[in-house]
């Protein structure tokens, strides 16, 4: 009777105890399965924050090189607008000798048409040449008639150099740049002590952040105009005073043969004269002829370029004076230098009534002749002697 008893009150304990160990089991399962899952999540977000920091690193690279590129479209903006104002010209300057041409081949039948279109286009030239003598002085009105003589001021530096003054700042400074490849400029406080022995003791050196090529620069107003070596035709404008770059520029066409066959190193010569900065190269597509451009010092644009007659075979320099192109030329073993190009601007001066010019007492070759506007003398460089040449002028016709 006992043990019926205690088995009946077993029962009832037995399967309690057995339906909690059954609840208890599938808790467990719960949380593990719980766990799984948030170790998942967890995963899961580590990797979504991992992929956030490496977007936000390709984001940042990405910004970086955008301002970057951005940056240097700034900076060459201001030569594509040149370089396009330039091609614009060009083209215009072509269209109206295309409409020449046609109107002179063409048929009979066209007489009338073609009369009217050489009319058009000597209207337009009378308008082009009426705009040039606003933008150019036009009462600039003498031309070199002779060179009167020849002062050797020293003979310092390599065969190939380049020695001026600043014709735009009343100072009586002397500069040297010394060879054809370059950075470093020599300022001398007047030309006594540019004259003396030891005078480069006494010189202030500027160091240029990027050589020159060629002996083709020029100083004007402070600035130092130069074409900058390893690059094709660029012209950079540096700040004499300050030692900084202000402003460059791409010259369109130039670089590719020299300016002058004698003086192979100078692709782009810029000269000064009383209208301001000029620029001397010549062109392959012009059977090597010299094309002149006028450049706005200050803001650095193409004003207006003229493809010129005077061919750079056998030519060794040239310079600009009161808006006329001479050209110097020799011997390829040197000899007398002589003029024996010139082109004026506005038509002024006809090179064939020209009778050739001979520079004085002197056998060799130029590597240099600047124009100074200021003091109406050349300054030359020649196998590494700075001379000085005075001028005889006379009237246009």
């Amino acid at each position: 009777m006992v043990v019926l008893q205690l088995q009946f009150l077993l029962v009832p304990f037995l399967t309690s105890i057995m339906g909690a160990a059954q609840y208890i089991m599938q808790d467990v399962a719960l949380m593990n399965y719980i766990d799984r899952r948030f170790l998942s999540l967890e995963k899961r977000l580590e990797k979504c924050n991992q992929d956030i920091l490496e977007y936000v690193e390709e984001f940042r690279d990405f910004s970086k090189m955008a301002l970057s590129r951005l940056a240097g479209l700034n900076n060459y903006k201001a030569e594509i607008k040149s370089e396009v104002e330039n091609l614009l010209r060009r083209i215009e300057r072509a269209q109206r000798d295309i409409d020449y041409f046609g109107s002179v081949t063409d048929s009979n039948t066209c007489v009338e048409v073609h009369e009217d279109l050489v009319k058009q286009q000597l209207f337009e030239e009378a308008e082009e040449k009426k705009k040039l003598k606003l933008m150019l002085n036009a009462s600039c009105d003498h031309m070199l008639a002779g060179i009167k003589s020849l002062k050797i001021v020293k003979k310092t530096g390599d065969k190939h150099g380049s020695w001026m003054k600043d014709p735009g700042k009343k100072h009586t400074k002397i500069y040297l740049l010394n060879g054809s490849v370059n950075n470093v400029i020599f300022e001398f406080a007047n030309i006594m002590t540019f004259m003396e022995s030891n005078h480069t003791l006494k010189a202030r050196k500027v160091t240029l952040p990027f050589p020159w090529e060629g002996t083709g620069h020029i100083i004007y107003q402070g600035f130092l105009f130069y074409h900058r070596y390893g690059s094709l035709n660029e012209i950079i404008k540096f700040n004499i005073q300050k030692r900084n770059i202000i402003d460059k520029m791409l010259l369109p066409g130039a670089g590719r043969i020299p300016a002058y066959q004698l003086s192979p190193s100078t692709k782009i010569d810029l000269a000064i004269d009383e209208q301001g900065l000029w620029a001397i190269h010549a062109e392959p597509e012009t059977g090597g002829n010299i094309v002149i451009t006028k450049i706005n010092h200050i803001t650095m644009a193409v004003e207006h370029t003229w493809d010129t007659s005077c061919n750079s075979k056998d030519a060794e320099a040239a310079f600009m004076a009161c808006n006329t192109l001479y050209v110097v030329y020799n011997y390829p073993s040197g000899g007398t230098s002589r003029i024996q190009c010139v082109y004026d601007v506005f038509g002024a001066v006809n090179t064939h009534e020209i009778p050739v010019l001979h520079f004085p007492k002197r056998q060799g070759s130029h590597s240099t002749i600047h124009y100074n506007p200021k003091e109406k003398q050349l300054l030359a460089w020649g196998d590494g002697s700075q001379i000085i040449y005075k001028l005889h002028t006379k009237q246009k016709v």
